[in-house]
């Protein structure tokens, strides 16, 4: 196998994955296959990943982040996976990535020193709120609602599928603070502790296991009106933005998962012996392999396109939607050939291919579903 490949290989790069690699291989991918059988990892690895540097990644200095860009952010993802070898274990550290943005980009200051600053700092652990049990994609639907009383917010509702759920210490969650529609949506911060928040249960799922996930319920809850994030009815805005680059992080874990899969199973298949050779003699196992770097290849370039754009400020959500749907086509492919190659071994939970297999299936749907992903293209390119 040639030189592996990766999203961003840059100068730049290469000091902070050198970093993070060290960081995955030491405190991850020891405890990954126990962490996911657990179905959790412990919650003093984010304390470690802070001091890894991990958890400020793209967040200024002066809240505490180690500074860099979005491409950094994704360098680090991508060796947690690559070396650390536990998607949920990525997941799960990387939740702030989606409930902190919103804060940064629209909080007060007083928000982001009571909130950001002990996330980065390994001390507070942050999650997302915006998915429903009725509501799936449909953002501008949500129901779960805050009536102003004084000076507090009185939240009624529920959300469902919220990685961190269990053991957020805050959830950014979208709520409704007017009419119908994308106008009446406002983001709250909603601490674990108030009154009349609860777990609801945390659920059980067919991949991410190392990932805790949950769903959550509001009952009267008082928040105070000093959480609300930016205006009031102004909070779909901040969503919109948030999903750009969390498509692009799922496609660039899509890449990641993908490109384990394709060494675990060049590994198995040079060193597996049948009718008297390895499976790499084959032809029908080296088309296989072939295919499986070609395909990888193609999302790789694509994400990393739309990334680059991203970066120079062109948020074109239909390229990201294009560079998650080829990259989680491409990653649920390659991860089935990975299991078709291992044969038997494949199906057996202490292979990494197989809990690649389970972990690929989300990615199709969470972030915004791949038929969701196709209306978004169809709209920008104006069919």
């Amino acid at each position: 196998m040639k030189q592996r490949r990766y999203l961003f290989e840059q100068d730049e790069h290469a000091q902070l994955r050198a970093e993070m690699r060290k960081f995955a291989r030491n405190a991850i991918a020891p405890h990954a296959h126990e962490w996911e059988e657990a179905g959790i990892f412990p919650r003093a690895l984010y304390a470690e990943a802070a001091e890894a540097g991990m958890l400020g990644l793209g967040y200024p200095e002066a809240l505490g982040g180690s500074g860099g860009d979005f491409s950094h952010v994704l360098v680090a993802a991508e060796e947690i996976v690559l070396e650390g070898k536990s998607v949920g274990t990525c997941v799960g550290l990387g939740s702030h990535g989606i409930a902190l943005p919103p804060i940064v980009n629209f909080g007060s200051d007083a928000q982001k020193e009571r909130f950001v600053r002990p996330v980065l700092e390994g001390k507070k652990i942050a999650a997302l709120g915006i998915t429903e049990p009725g509501g799936g994609s449909d953002v501008a639907g949500l129901r779960t609602k805050a009536v102003r009383d004084g000076d507090h917010y009185v939240v009624n509702g529920s959300k469902t599928f919220i990685t961190s759920g269990t053991r957020a210490d805050f959830v950014t969650t979208a709520v409704r603070t007017g009419g119908e529609g994308h106008g009446g949506i406002s983001l709250l911060v909603i601490e674990a502790d108030t009154p009349g928040f609860s777990v609801g249960k945390k659920l059980a799922k067919t991949g991410w296991w190392a990932s805790d996930t949950a769903e959550l319920v509001f009952e009267d809850c008082r928040v105070p009106v000093a959480n609300l994030i930016g205006q009031e009815n102004a909070g779909f805005v901040a969503i919109m933005m948030n999903f750009v680059s969390e498509r692009l992080m799922l496609a660039a874990q899509c890449v990641a998962i993908a490109e384990l899969a394709y060494r675990e199973t060049v590994a198995y298949a040079r060193e597996r012996r049948a009718f008297g050779k390895t499976l790499t003699g084959f032809q029908v196992t080296r088309h296989k392999l072939a295919e499986m770097s070609t395909r990888i290849a193609a999302a790789r370039a694509l994400t990393g396109e739309c990334v680059a754009r991203s970066l120079a400020g062109e948020n074109d959500a239909g390229l990201a939607a294009m560079a998650k749907n080829t990259a989680t086509d491409a990653c649920s492919w390659v991860c089935d050939q990975a299991v078709q190659i291992h044969g038997g071994y494949g199906y057996m939970r202490e292979y990494v291919v197989e809990r690649l297999y389970r972990d690929a299936r989300l990615y199709p749907i969470g972030g915004g579903t791949r038929e969701i992903m196709n209306e978004i293209i169809a709209k920008t390119e104006s069919y």
